[in-house]
């Protein structure tokens, strides 16, 4: 019996996105897939031959460049950073809409002008993305890694600022910070794998599947 074809999708907000789209391409998963307090990590679907894991937006990548799933879902930001030579990224889905930007604390930004900056310290867990956006702008990125909790970091003296995702700014706000400036607009992506898509029977099809999901 050949082996499903396995679609990685990302935990959180995007995997509720997703469920829509994922029943417009004609596939539906079991109810657990949805309950965010359920432990299971792979799930099946009404498609006998198509089965779905749940991961961190981060591994989503990883997966699928090393062949372990064949099809994922994840944010242009994560593919900025990692640039997988094996991915390919064939649909903009359209959901998942955000932001990566650079945030400060509000009486720092009040005196502070982007525009003279010639050295930064922030914490992220973008480095690759941050650095090369301040290079380009002939500005040197000291960049602390963090994988979370990433609005403490200024709080507590670890770096003054920070880049990181933002979608409402909410976070941000209620820890005393703000936008200064943005680095890159962000939306999902369909990523599949390159070697996948050139020899897994099925690929192309739910490829072109979620094209047209979209474009409906």
């Amino acid at each position: 019996m050949t082996d499903p074809i396995i679609i990685a999708v990302p935990k959180g907000r995007i995997l509720g996105e997703a469920l829509p789209l994922l029943a417009a391409a004609g596939i539906r998963p079991e109810p657990a897939f949805s309950d965010e307090d359920s432990r299971a990590l792979r799930f099946a679907t009404d498609v006998p031959h198509i089965a779905l894991i749940r991961v961190r937006a981060f591994d989503v990548a990883t997966f699928v460049a090393h062949g372990a799933a064949q099809i994922g879902i994840v944010g242009s930001d994560v593919l900025a950073e990692f640039a997988y030579s094996e991915l390919y990224a064939p649909v903009d889905l359209g959901i998942g809409h955000c932001r990566l930007s650079v945030a400060e604390p509000a009486d720092m930004a009040a005196e502070d002008d982007p525009r003279g900056w010639s050295h930064v310290r922030v914490a992220t867990k973008y480095p690759h993305v941050t650095q090369a956006h301040f290079a380009a702008r002939g500005v040197q990125a000291e960049c602390v890694k963090l994988n979370g909790a990433m609005e403490l970091a200024p709080t507590l003296g670890l770096a003054p600022r920070i880049v990181d995702l933002v979608s409402s700014g909410r976070t941000l706000k209620e820890n005393g910070l703000v936008e200064v400036e943005t680095i890159m607009e962000v939306t999902s992506r369909l990523i599949v794998n390159r070697a996948a898509m050139k020899t897994r029977e099925g690929v192309v099809p739910l490829v072109e599947a979620f094209r047209r999901a979209v474009a409906a």
